[in-house]
């Protein structure tokens, strides 16, 4: 169900050509051809696979295909007058003719479903969203009915698939019956408590219910209540019979879905007569054979659906499956290896996963449409859930591991570099015409089959009877033995839909192998002209494709030097692209070569070469003329070294990777007069770069290449060193070692190579780019810089360098200047050991501060990259142990430092702290969550133990509460510098929400039954309510105030399983709404609040509030209608608001329901309104209002952005971008016959764009914004994210009646 799983990544620059076999021709890749199959897939379009398994069933019912290629553009229309208004165009059926058309005829390896899904008018996001199979069935085939009313087609789905069952009920003391029937589009068979489909049957059909003691029947004959027998029967038996499988249940006991995946048997021929009304008819008038089977994998809340076909018609070519043609011994022989050498699945490393999965294939590689299913057999969880997080996309982690993954099949399968597909079993692609990988070779006869047409008849031979099984899923379609249907009677991956056929429906000779059978000419054409299409796609994009880049570098332009070719003019880089078909031999290659150089003399040798760090380095030769250059491993992109093959300037030049070059930093001391300079520069690269990488302080560095296979003596002799001299590698050994190393210890270790690895080589010492090679002579250890103990030199930093600077920041108000006066700095001597409390008292000292603020406390504190001050540092710590470095700065600021026993937290009482409104705490590790609360409480002046601590969740808001109050802060984990949220109210216990309800009071027309009453608390909470769509302010009679308040009525408490309607009923029993009364619940509206916003409506009754995504601590406010409202998921409550004509402001607003569901244009708002108010449409101008901003704007219809992907236009929604229209928002509205002011602002709007004005000229001047500024909780409100809704599965279909 995960679609082409590259399909969303290719916008973050991972294209699906291989960036190394051949040159990327950009997105003109033509889809491949059909596989050896000859059937054609489905893509997926992110969650479509259940919609691909019904289509591809339906498909491969004959019947159903003829009856749709029957109808005739006369009774269907045509397609391209679909967008005009007077023309009856049933869109559904067309696409579906063309889709099948495709299937059977276009010769590509999957089709799309993208024009159908545009006819059901499902937009891009539905085809993301997984629904089950089953309710696509019943909704499609009435979608199919609907459309072809009036049609010589109306009947074709009732004479195919509906049936009739009756139910009988026989009284046991007068014999009377009573009975009633029923039609069925599919038998819905339970599979809980049940083994197979007969015995399911049997308990529907045969049983009979009995109606006794309690539970009697009352008789229309007798009139009265009587024992008596109810049963069903098929009276009807339709020309195919659907069988849906009732996998998923609901278990009572622990609140949740789950999926039966017991074992459930079902033949492969079935008689109904025992299930029948009627049996005296011959038996083949009750047989049934099984053709198809759509298969469910994974669990009840998402999955994966393929299915089982059997291919009637015998359009496809079956083969038996690879591990049937296999010998058992082999099998037996291949297993054992397999157990034996294949280590263990690291399961969270996904290089190893994507390895494994990739190397279990038989050919070495897969589909890439296909590996993130491949993914989750192999683990049991989806990419995306398990490795995206840290990990990035496939595509993106594919291509940063380009040394391990190749794209091969021109992009539509993956493999390892290290084991590239075989010649065999790598499938074609459209650069490669045979399975050979070679392109220049020709089709042996030993080779695999080329590839038939889709109009071309394979030849027979002989198969087994039963044949003709396939696995269709998605673009992939596989042969199967019938025998493997068995395998999905139980399990994760089981049957979930079974499609019988009757035996009596015989297929006429001519529609054997005869894909063309009853399609209609101009689907046929239209096919024909999409398959010459393709075909020159495929030709123009396989001569581009087989082209490939080379860089030749010719060897007169390079020397050889440190080890590596470098180039005689450091300006020019010495190659020479060539553009070269890679189909052509390596002696083609050599020729054009020397047609390039006419002045090359002598003997002319290619060799493979690689830029490194160190230079150019040579590795093999090409040697055999006659293979081709694909065979010879050349790619796009290769070097090619130009030489003689012996030697370049003179000089012999070592290849082979032994020889590789390794480019090292050579570090010597450095104690000159221009110590400080070159301290400095040190330090600035060090910073950046890490320890030593450029020499440090005191020490200069040069970069140095040398042969890999040079001895480490050869590399002493090279720099000139006499024998006496020391080389030295950084230490790398133990963890004290390490931090000595650190850049905060002021020190160095590196280890002096023994003399008997003088004799070994840069590769067996393990020697890479980059490492630091220290070369120090004996006289070096006379200066304080260099001392040796043992076989380690420590390098000590210069005094220079041995530094912390501190600055003090006093909490100081007034303007910017005032502040810059008051900061000072000091730079304190410092070492890797010294205490951070010894550098704070030298700092106190030398800022003189003791005398300024006698007996206040200071604590040192870090700064981040942003200028935020960290949590306090722990003076009881050393500069090394601490983490801080040398000459980096500190902020002295007032306050205490914890010890290492305590925890440094910032708080906060009731909200989100803003940027730098938290209050600060030192509290010990040990304590107690509850010790902790009580440290807060009393740091503020809080009583009371109705108090909670919560944390802050990832996106810095309210968070889960920490609900052992007896567990310490330690054992939660809760780290320094964090931040909780003293939250006010009783902890809510686990599996419950406590939420805060408010009542919504109309200031203009307050409810009777929602009035205020004098019998509530003494202190009542009031907050003046501000809608979605207004401004909060009071507003003059007529410009469209909509004054409200909230009045708190108290809290609830209720489980996260309830339901909405449980919740409306428990919110009327708190005291302060005792006299409140309404019919039911539907009379009640619950809204959800974020800040003061009425953010959204509550809906569906039967909605558990865990799927309303409600969470402890949330408040919400109820609000009594005058009429019984029940909103559906797309119907959106607004504010609407008539422009007064002549005047700038409005008529009083009213609430107006807008039902989006199957259109959200704005045609249809407009639409609506002008219905509402009796108007013509083309009269109304429309404008939405955002409040924070104090601005309207106008909605028109507008053009969206093209998708690049589907090359159409979206559609308009108002749902999307850019207005987000959602419940609560105001709507303006101008009727332009009356009113020639087409502006929407209002007088009102225009103060409130003075004072956002007031306010940003404020803060830009460095003033502290007003505390009655009514933007701030608004746009707080509005960073909160809006959750999708989930929509129901749904096919609109236009009116044909």
């Amino acid at each position: 169900m995960f679609g082409n799983l590259f399909e969303e990544e290719e916008e973050d620059g991972f294209s699906s050509t291989s960036s190394k076999g051949r040159a990327a021709k950009g997105g003109d890749e033509p889809p491949p051809p059909r596989g050896r199959s000859n059937l054609c897939g489905i893509k997926n379009q992110g969650g479509t696979c259940y919609l691909n398994s019904l289509l591809q069933t339906l498909l491969f019912t004959p019947e159903f295909r003829e009856e749709l290629f029957s109808l005739g553009a006369d009774e269907l229309g045509c397609l391209e007058d679909k967008d005009k208004p007077e023309a009856k165009v049933r869109v559904i059926p067309l696409e579906l003719q063309r889709l099948f058309a495709r299937l059977l005829l276009v010769d590509q390896q999957s089709a799309s479903t993208a024009g159908l899904t545009d006819s059901f008018g499902w937009n891009s996001s539905e085809g993301t969203n997984q629904h089950d199979v089953q309710e696509l069935n019943r909704i499609l085939f009435s979608a199919l009915e609907h459309s072809l009313v009036g049609t010589s087609g109306s009947t074709f789905i009732h004479r195919l698939y509906h049936g009739t069952t009756v139910n009988s009920i026989v009284c046991k003391d007068c014999g009377n019956v009573s009975q009633r029937q029923e039609d069925f589009l599919d038998l819905t068979v339970c599979v809980c408590g049940v083994s197979s489909l007969e015995e399911a049957l049997w308990n529907m059909f045969v049983e009979e219910e009995l109606f006794e003691g309690n539970n009697l029947y009352r008789c229309a004959q007798c009139n009265r209540l009587v024992t008596a027998a109810k049963s069903a029967k098929l009276r009807k038996l339709p020309p195919f019979m659907t069988m849906s499988l009732l996998r998923f249940s609901f278990d009572f006991a622990k609140f949740e879905r789950y999926k039966e995946t017991g074992r459930y048997s079902f033949p492969l021929t079935i008689n109904l007569r025992p299930f029948c009304e009627q049996t005296d008819g011959e038996d083949s008038d009750y047989t049934y054979e099984l053709f198809s089977v759509i298969i469910h994998k994974g669990g009840c809340y998402g999955g994966h659906y393929h299915a089982y076909i059997r291919d009637i018609d015998e359009l496809g070519q079956w083969e038996p499956p690879e591990e049937d043609c296999k010998p058992k011994t082999q099998k037996k022989v291949k297993e054992e290896v397999k157990e034996v050498c294949e280590p263990k699945l690291q399961e969270d490393d996904p290089l190893s996963v994507l390895t494994a999965v990739i190397a279990q294939e038989s050919s070495k590689s897969v589909l890439l449409d296909q590996l993130g299913q491949k993914l989750m057999d192999k683990i049991g969880s989806s990419w995306s859930k398990k490795f995206r997080k840290h990990y990035g996309p496939i595509g993106k982690f594919l291509q940063s591991h380009n040394e391990v993954f190749l794209l091969v099949s021109n992009g539509t399968r993956v493999a390892l570099k290290t084991n590239p597909p075989s010649p065999v079993t790598e499938p074609p692609g459209p650069a490669e015409p045979t399975t050979n990988s070679d392109p220049s070779a020709a089709p042996e006869s030993g080779g695999s089959e080329p590839q038939l047409g889709p109009n071309q008849k394979p030849e027979s031979k002989p198969e087994q009877q039963g044949s003709h099984w396939f696995d269709l899923n998605d673009s992939a379609v596989t042969s199967i033995r019938e025998s493997d249907i068995e395998k999905q009677f139980q399990g994760k991956e089981s049957a979930y839909m079974l499609f019988y056929r009757k035996t009596q429906l015989h297929r006429p000779r001519e529609a054997l192998n005869n894909p063309q059978y009853k399609i209609p000419s101009h689907l046929i054409q239209m096919a024909q002209e999409e398959n010459i299409k393709l075909q020159q796609m495929r030709e123009v994009f396989e001569a581009s494709n087989n082209t490939v880049e080379l860089h030749l570098h010719l060897a007169p332009s390079y020397k050889l030097e440190n080890g590596a070719l470098q180039t005689v003019h450091k300006e020019s880089n010495g190659s020479t692209t060539l553009s070269f078909d890679r189909r052509k031999t390596v002696g083609d290659l050599r020729l054009a070569i020397y047609q390039m150089q006419e002045l090359w003399e002598g003997d002319m040798a290619l060799t493979v070469a690689k830029s490194l760090p160190a230079g150019l380095h040579l590795y093999n030769t090409l040697t055999d003329d006659s293979v081709s250059v694909y065979s010879a491993g050349i790619y796009t992109n290769t070097d090619l070294f130009v030489w003689n093959g012996r030697e370049v300037c003179g000089a012999t030049v070592q290849t082979g990777a032994e020889w590789e070059p390794v480019l090292l930093t050579v570090v010597r001391p450095f104690l000159g007069e221009d110590v400080e300079q070159e301290v400095e520069d040190g330090v600035e690269c060090k910073e950046s770069k890490g320890d030593f990488e450029n020499g440090g302080p005191g020490l200069k560095k040069e970069a140095r290449g040398f042969a890999g296979g040079s001895t480490l003596g050869e590399v002493k002799e090279a720099l000139g060193e006499p024998k006496e001299s020391l080389l030295c590698q950084e230490h790398k050994g133990g963890k004290r070692k390490e931090q000595e190393a650190g850049e905060g210890g002021g020190a160095s270790g590196w280890r002096v190579f023994p003399p008997d690895d003088m004799q070994r080589t840069l590769k067996e010492l393990s020697l890479k780019d980059g490492d630091a090679l220290l070369v120090l002579e004996p006289q070096s250890f006379d200066s304080s810089v260099f001392t040796l103990n043992g076989d380690v030199v420590t390098v000590t930093t210069p005094s220079d360098c041995r530094w912390l600077q501190v600055e003090f920041r006093p909490q100081v108000t007034g303007e910017d200047g005032e502040k810059e006066e008051e900061r000072k700095k000091i730079k304190v001597p410092a070492t890797g050991n010294m205490l951070l409390s010894e550098v704070k008292q030298r700092a106190v000292e030398e800022l003189q501060l003791q005398e300024q603020t006698a007996g206040a406390q200071f604590c040192l504190r870090q700064v981040d990259c942003t200028g935020k001050l960290l949590p306090p540092v722990c003076e009881e710590l050393s500069v090394r142990d601490a983490g801080v470095r040398l000459m980096t700065t500190l902020t002295l600021c007032p306050g205490n430092g914890p010890r290492a026993s305590q925890l440094f937290l910032h708080f906060t009482v009731g909200t989100v702290p803003s940027a730098g409104m938290e209050l600060d705490i030192i509290v010990e590790k040990t304590c107690t969550v509850k010790e902790c609360l009580k440290a807060m409480l009393d740091a503020v002046g809080l009583d009371g133990t109705c108090w909670h601590l919560r944390r802050l969740d990832w996106c810095e808001e309210v968070g889960e509460p920490l609900m052992e109050e007896d567990a310490s802060l330690s054992e939660l984990k809760i780290s320094n510098g964090e931040t909780l949220v003293v939250t006010e109210g009783h902890l809510p216990p686990k599996g419950f929400l406590k939420m805060s309800v408010w009542l919504y009071r109309d200031l203009k027309n307050v409810v009777s039954d929602f009035n205020h009453t004098d019998n509530g608390p003494a202190e009542e909470q009031m907050l003046e309510v501000v809608t979605a769509g207004e401004t909060h302010g009071r507003s003059p009679p007529l410009c469209g105030g909509h004054t409200a308040e909230l009045r708190s009525v108290g809290q609830v408490e209720i489980s996260d399983e309830a339901t909405l309607e449980d919740l409306k009923t428990q919110v009327l029993t708190l005291p302060a709404l005792q006299d409140v009364c309404v019919p039911t619940t539907g009379f009640m509206r619950v809204w959800q609040l974020e800040g003061r916003r009425l953010a959204r409506i509550l809906r569906g009754l039967q909605v558990t509030l865990r799927k309303l995504k409600l969470t402890s601590g949330s408040d919400i406010c109820v609000q009594q209608l005058l009429k019984e409202e029940d909103l559906g998921l797309k119907e959106v409550l607004l504010n609407i608001k008539m422009g007064v004509p002549g005047e700038r402001c409005y008529y009083p607003p009213e609430e107006m329901v807008w039902d989006a569901s199957h259109d959200s244009s704005p045609r249809s708002l407009r639409t609506c309104l002008a219905a509402h108010y009796g108007l013509s449409p083309d009269a109304l101008l429309l404008a939405k209002h955002q409040p924070d901003k104090h601005i309207w704007e106008e909605i028109s219809n507008w053009t969206q952005q093209v998708s690049k992907k589907k090359k159409k236009k979206k559609a308009d929604s108002l749902l999307g971008a850019p207005f987000h229209l959602k419940d609560g928002d105001t709507i303006g509205i101008k009727n332009l016959l009356i009113d020639n002011n087409r502006g929407f602002i209002t007088l009102e709007d225009e103060q409130g764009q003075q004072r956002l004005r007031e306010q940003a000229e404020q803060r830009r001047k460095g003033g502290q914004a007003a505390a009655s500024d009514v933007s701030g909780p608004q746009k707080k409100t509005e960073q909160a994210k809006s959750r999708k809704p989930e929509v129901a599965l749904s096919i609109n279909v236009g009116v044909f009646r």
